[in-house]
This record gives structure tokens, C-alpha cells and sequence, in this order.
């Protein structure tokens, strides 16, 4: 009997090479997982499904798992506006744990003697598959076939080929990783400091012209609606990225310090996110006090830096979770953005619980709530501490 391992499966290059590498080379019984964060049509879903099986899979199966990947963890980092070094709304690293948790929790109960993944020996993903497998699976063997054969892509197309397997893979250029909370993009030009990404390599393609408004209606800091039509969140998400993706907006490129500790760069597409992170944000700096804005922000951050670094299954998480959440009860209201070719801008809002109040004042024109001479004492008073350190100081010199 051959030993059964079980593929963490998307269909792209590396994950297709592993199948008939695992079954022909290695003679185990592959059994292939695609567990789906987003991005892929239901029409994908199958043809992914047929090629796993073409490639010599025992089995396939698809676990849709767009639900738990949003409750658990998008709308906390839609709460937090998290952008990782104030620029990357964290599209993979934040899917990867809920695909490595779901390979493992299936390979454990379908009795499976390994877990295989196709990351490379360079990047981040290596790590958090490994990760969670060793916390959530520790007695079943790890496979990573590229990494251990420290293969390129070129080197797996042509060994496809060889084994009569070719499915264009010259669209293998780039490596394109989609989700429901955007697409990220590698290739040559991001290999290096310097170079931009080409048209080519994104998969929507920047078509429209123009410009036009999009209204999203926030309630406890979840989008639910878009343009006055009331819609789950994740309807949200997916009709946003239709809408505003065409523009070319959310398109950037990403560098950051790997959890293995090299400098990196990836390309991303994630029109979605950067619009609802953007307006969300705006919509907190006008329901929400001084200090819940600082320390949301301090939280954020290691919220966004612990799930990038594959430590979403910490206890700390849940802590900063629950901060999180009890921060978004009066963000409530709507967010008109106006779309243009390549970027957006944000048209102010209205909230039933804006903080930015007519009656107490108008900043630089006038207040009823306090008179200029309130202000002249007040401005002694909080002067007083550095006054008198200043002070001290002018004597020390004299």
C-alpha cells in the first residue's frame, strides 16, 4: 500500500509540478486539498478540480472556507485598517493560516502519513505551512518538493512537459496568488530593487476610463452595502474588486523584512481592501475618540505583524481581537468614494455619531463651547511643565 499524503493544492505551477512529482517519483498516493479563500469563480473551482485529477491525484476536494476566513480574520483587519509597513492590506499572509489549518485538521482525520506544500525554500509561505502543521498536526511527516529540491520554475515546466503535461504553462511567468482580500504577484521585476510589474502580469486588466462614486455603508465597523443595496460583507468585498479593479486601482508593490529574514518585494492587485481600509479609516477618525484611534493603532500593527508572521494561532490574537471589536460600535455610517483611472479619493461622510459637531464649534471659525480667555488659561496651565523644565534648563547654563 502506498503511503497517502495529503496536497495543499491551489493549481498554479509549484502545487501542480508536486502531483506528478509525489505519485511518480516519490510512488505515494497523493490526494489534493484546494481550500478556497476567494478568488476563484465556481467555473475555476472545477477546472481546478479536473487538473488535479489529470495530474494523477487519487482525489480531490474543495472546502470553501470564505465565511470562517472573513469572520476570523478580515474583519479584524478591517477594524485595525491594517496595512503592513503602511502599504499592503496582508492579501496572502492572512489567507495561509486558514488554508495550512484546514490541511491539516483534513489530513488528520482522513488518516494521512503526510502533508506536502509547493513553497519554495525563500519565501515566507514555507514557514507558516510549516508552522501550523507542526502546532495542529505534529505526528504527520511534511513534504515540500520544491523546497527540497531547490528547483526553479523553469526547471518544473519543462519536467511537466517531460511527463506530457502541458498546460500553457508559459502563463507560468509570474506567480499569482488570488483571494478574496486581494491578489498578490511575483516575478523577475520584483526580484530586484528596482523594476515595476507589467500590465501582463496583473489579472484584471486596467480597462476603464472616467470616473465614478461608489457609497459604502459601514454598521459596527463591517461593510454592509454598497451604493444604498444592502449586501453581506463578503458580497461587499467581491463587487468592489468588479467594480473598482478595472480602474487599476489598488496596485502596488510591497517590500518588507520575510520571516526568514531577507528583504522582499511582491506586486498585489487589492482594490477591495485599500478602498475599505481607506474609508473605514476615515469614517473611525470621525466617530472615534483621540486615544481609541492611538492605541488602535499600536494594536493594529502587531495584530497585522503577528498574523504576517504566522502567529495568528497566539493567545495574544484573540486579546487584540476583542479590542478590536469593542472599538466599532458607533462606526456606523457612509463612505462616497469617487473611483479614477489608477487611484480614488474619499468624499467625507455621514455618521449619526460624528464626533465632528456643528453645535460645540467649527474648527478655525468660532466655538459656543469655550471663550478665548478659556483658552488663554488653558494654555498657561498646559504650558506650565515644559515652562518650568525650561527653565531649569537656561540656569544650568548661565
Amino acid at each position: 500500500m502506498k503511503s497517502k499524503v495529503v496536497l495543499a493544492y491551489s493549481g498554479g505551477l509549484d502545487t501542480s509540478f508536486c502531483i506528478p512529482y509525489l505519485t511518480r517519483e516519490k510512488q505515494l498516493e497523493v490526494h489534493t486539498l484546494l481550500v478556497n479563500t476567494g478568488g476563484f469563480s465556481p467555473k475555476e473551482v472545477s477546472e481546478l478540480s479536473q487538473k488535479a485529477l489529470d495530474l494523477g491525484a487519487a482525489s480531490h476536494k474543495t472546502i470553501d472556507v470564505r465565511e470562517e476566513y472573513y469572520s476570523r480574520c478580515i474583519r479584524y483587519l478591517i477594524f485595525g485598517n491594517v496595512l503592513k509597513n503602511n502599504t499592503y492590506p496582508l492579501s496572502v499572509s492572512s489567507e495561509r493560516a486558514f488554508q495550512a489549518m484546514k490541511v491539516a485538521d483534513y489530513a488528520r482525520r482522513s488518516g494521512a502519513h503526510a502533508i506536502a506544500h509547493g513553497s519554495t525554500g525563500a519565501g515566507n509561505d514555507q514557514v507558516r505551512f510549516d508552522y501550523f502543521i507542526h502546532v495542529m498536526a505534529p505526528e504527520i511527516n511534511l513534504i515540500a518538493p520544491i523546497r527540497d529540491l531547490n528547483i526553479s520554475r523553469k526547471e518544473e515546466v519543462e519536467y511537466l512537459r517531460n511527463q506530457g503535461f502541458d498546460f500553457h504553462w508559459e502563463k507560468s511567468r509570474y506567480s499569482i496568488n488570488q483571494g478574496l482580500w486581494g491578489t498578490s504577484i511575483g516575478g523577475v521585476q520584483t526580484l530586484s530593487s528596482l523594476g515595476e510589474l507589467p500590465e501582463e502580469a496583473y489579472p484584471i486588466k486596467c480597462t476603464k476610463k472616467g470616473t465614478e462614486v461608489l457609497t459604502i455603508g459601514f454598521s459596527g465597523g463591517e461593510p454592509v452595502s454598497l451604493n444604498g443595496t444592502g449586501m453581506d460583507p463578503i458580497r461587499v468585498i467581491e463587487k468592489i474588486r468588479e467594480i473598482a479593479a478595472p480602474y487599476g486601482i489598488g496596485r502596488d508593490i510591497h517590500v518588507g523584512d520575510t520571516i526568514i529574514g531577507l528583504k522582499g518585494r511582491v506586486g498585489f492587485e487589492a482594490a477591495a481592501p485599500m478602498i475599505l481600509i481607506k474609508a473605514h479609516h476615515l469614517l473611525e477618525k470621525h466617530v472615534l475618540g483621540k486615544w481609541q484611534l492611538y492605541w488602535k493603532d499600536q494594536l493594529a500593527i502587531w495584530y497585522g505583524m503577528m498574523l504576517h508572521e504566522a502567529q495568528y494561532l497566539d493567545p495574544v490574537m484573540r486579546n487584540i481581537e476583542v479590542f478590536l471589536e469593542s472599538t466599532q460600535k458607533r462606526v456606523k455610517g457612509e463612505v462616497p468614494v469617487r473611483l479614477h483611472p489608477g487611484t480614488f479619493t474619499l468624499a467625507g461622510c455621514t455618521s449619526p455619531y460624528d464626533l465632528m459637531n456643528p453645535a460645540f464649534g467649527q474648527y478655525g471659525e468660532g466655538t459656543a463651547a469655550f471663550t478665548g480667555k478659556d483658552v488663554e488659561g488653558f494654555t498657561r496651565i498646559f504650558s506650565l511643565p515644559v515652562k518650568i523644565y525650561q527653565s531649569l534648563e537656561d540656569e544650568q547654563k548661565d
